[in-house]
């Protein structure tokens, strides 16, 4: 065997098995094609919130929109936007992704996922303590 057909043999097999790890879409979230809407998301997001902000407590102007689909990582998601005021800081905007109907992450990205959306006040938000 000549050293060119080596070269490319050698190159086939590193190639061939590495080839599987480079895709477009990024990493999947497991959920089904259709998603089914979020039911519980009222009594989701609030306890998902008490964990996952340092001080819940004294939240203001607190607001959320109806969860709509959004395209998310190549697949359709339901997201919800919410909009609060955190005691002596900025207000901040989540989008919260749900995935077969239940609550699965922030998205790194609210401004473009939540454009558009119409936000209702969200009272249970505001009462929420440590």
């Amino acid at each position: 065997m000549s050293a060119s057909i080596r070269r490319i043999a050698l190159a086939l097999l590193v190639a061939v098995p590495l080839g599987g790890c480079v895709t477009s879409a990024g990493p999947g979230d497991g959920g089904a094609a259709v998603q089914p809407f979020p039911a519980n998301y009222r009594s989701e997001i609030p306890a998902f919130l008490r964990s996952y902000l340092n001080n819940p407590a004294g939240l203001r102007d607190a607001a959320m929109a109806e969860p709509v689909q959004r395209p998310l990582g190549g697949q359709v998601r339901y997201v919800s936007c919410l909009r609060f005021t955190p005691p002596a800081a900025k207000p901040q905007q989540l989008a919260i992704v749900h995935v077969d109907g239940r609550l699965d992450r922030v998205a790194a990205n609210p401004q473009e996922l939540c454009a558009g959306v119409v936000t209702a006040p969200f009272p249970e938000l505001e009462k929420l303590s440590r």
